[in-house]
């Protein structure tokens, strides 16, 4: 699909897969001057990345993971910055790139629209005006390419929710496109965003903060093959904290994988990775990745016990939800760099997530280098094949072969007495680097 880009600009953005001559036809209904041909010259990428060493990204055959065009695995530790293409100066979005980079982050989550958390951009300027029909602001859009271009740029893939439906803030309804548009409006708005970036490196979530189930489900079933009909990249939908749709939404062709979200609470988050759908019911559907899109943020209120999550709180919900499922990944998340906050504060209609500190305060929170440290340990040994390990009541996955095996162990806990499998390293430190120090957390591999 072409998009509009205002004035009489209309763009048609293509990402071919292969160096040599590529010739095009461009074909329109309403208007015969947007009728065209033309060809250009692929030539190899120079890019260090591995997105562009090996290609876009997919999910394997297997179903269980993501890989790269050409079968090279692609883990997905994704980090949370919903405002930040919407609020930050291009040299600030610079610099956190910079930093998720030399942290391993491998894709970056955002709101490509005004939401509940933000009325506008930097510049105050929304994505769409109006409604039945919406008006597509292309200002608002060129703005955002640049930061879209950078996440690319810095080898990571970027993952934009097009449309947030979060009815449980009757405050921000107004706001969320997800709530206040029609059917049709929504499919608009959402085919625009899929047009103007599916040629460059991404993954789709359509919409975001919602129970997705029942009737619900139906209405963005419907939504989704509209958008992503024409094929696209991986998509998928962000539910509500401790919601699972993989069952409402797997016979969906466009429903490449399943994200769901932990979300912000200690004990009960964690009970029901380990107990319910995330690790009984990831196998009830075809096979596809099961990602938690949202743990439990760091320095972010608990909602339950109302105190913010500790680096250690969010390196036991990281692994508990990596080897739940057949490992695929998951995203970690920073307060004060989600909401983009210049200032320490209370993120725009988030009252109950505690004060947030300042973006360039949180980038370096403990957790993040965590994050670094747990990639570094995953990608030392080949980790897609490994499925859940449940025998051992810890957070654990091992080789169908059983010739392979990693489990995690927090808080000092003791190991079982015995594993049937020959021990390569005890402590993370030795493991991969010493950032999951301090707190009695040890991560074994078994091969």
């Amino acid at each position: 699909d072409g998009f509009w880009d205002g004035g009489f600009d209309w763009c048609l953005r293509f990402s071919p897969g292969l160096p040599g001559r590529w010739t095009w036809t461009s074909h329109c209904k309403a208007d015969s001057a947007l009728e065209a041909s033309g060809e250009f010259e692929c030539v190899p990428a120079e890019s260090p990345h591995s997105l562009y060493r090996h290609g876009a990204v997919r999910v394997a055959p297997s179903g269980t993971h993501f890989e790269h065009a050409d079968g090279s695995p692609f883990f997905w530790l994704g980090d949370t910055a919903w405002n930040g293409p919407l609020k930050s100066r291009a040299e600030d979005w610079e610099m956190y790139l910079a930093d998720r980079e030399r942290k391993r982050f491998s894709v970056i989550q955002f709101v490509a629209t005004q939401w509940l958390a933000a009325a506008g951009d930097e510049e105050g300027r929304r994505a769409y005006n109006g409604r039945e029909p919406i008006v597509i602001d292309p200002v608002f859009f060129r703005r955002l390419d640049r930061r879209v271009d950078a996440i690319n740029t810095h080898g990571m893939l970027a993952a934009p929710v097009l449309a947030w439906s979060a009815p449980w803030n009757a405050a921000a309804l107004d706001l969320d496109p997800g709530t206040s548009l029609t059917e049709s409006d929504l499919i608009a708005l959402a085919r625009y965003i899929v047009a103007r970036y599916g040629a460059h490196h991404t993954a789709w979530i359509l919409a975001g903060d919602a129970d997705y189930r029942g009737e619900a489900a139906e209405r963005w079933r419907r939504i989704g093959r509209e958008v992503f009909g024409h094929g696209a990249a991986p998509a998928t939908m962000h539910p509500g904290g401790r919601i699972w749709v993989a069952n409402e939404f797997a016979g969906e062709p466009w429903f490449g994988f399943n994200g769901y979200q932990s979300g912000h609470w200690r004990e009960p988050s964690l009970d029901w990775i380990t107990q319910d759908e995330p690790s009984r019911c990831w196998n009830a559907v075809r096979p596809m990745p099961h990602v938690d899109l949202e743990i439990c943020y760091e320095a972010h209120q608990d909602f339950g016990e109302r105190r913010p999550f500790s680096a250690a709180d969010v390196r036991r919900a990281a692994w508990t939800t990596l080897l739940a499922a057949p490992p695929a990944g998951f995203t970690y998340g920073a307060h004060g760099i989600w909401s983009w906050e210049a200032q320490p504060n209370e993120p725009m209609n988030h009252p109950r997530t505690g004060p947030a500190p300042a973006w360039r305060d949180a980038l370096d929170l403990p957790g993040s280098f965590s994050m670094k440290s747990l990639r570094d340990i995953v990608e030392s040994i080949p980790w897609h094949r490994l499925r859940p390990w449940p025998d051992l009541g810890l957070p654990a996955a091992i080789s169908p072969e059983r010739d392979l095996g990693l489990v995690y162990v927090s808080d000092g806990r003791a190991m079982p007495p015995h594993l049937d499998l020959p021990r390569r390293c005890l402590d993370a430190a030795t493991a991969a680097s010493a950032s999951l120090d301090g707190a009695g957390d040890r991560v074994l591999i078994y091969e």
